[in-house]
């Protein structure tokens, strides 16, 4: 099984280990976990770091204000509420 897998990787290098896992169950028939697809390609050198955007944070606004009000943020956060 193994080795199905790596060549299925081999074969859709832009799949995720989340799709290749799900892809494999497809095909196979047979269900491996996103975490054992990762840890084998990792083994392997098939899996890449993933690319992390690195931000610094500045002394000022980009876009400076001259009144109040005039500079917002805001913040979406989605709670169920049941009932």
């Amino acid at each position: 099984m193994r080795q199905r897998i790596i060549q299925l990787a081999l074969d859709e290098p832009e799949l995720s280990p989340r799709e290749l896992a799900v892809r494999f169950a497809d095909q196979h028939g047979y269900f491996v976990s996103e975490a054992s697809v990762y840890r084998l390609l990792k083994a392997q050198d098939l899996i890449a770091s993933r690319a992390f955007i690195v931000m610094k944070a500045s002394d000022a606004f980009k876009d400076k204000t001259t009144a109040p009000s005039q500079l917002w943020q805001t913040d979406f956060t989605y709670l169920k509420v049941i009932g």
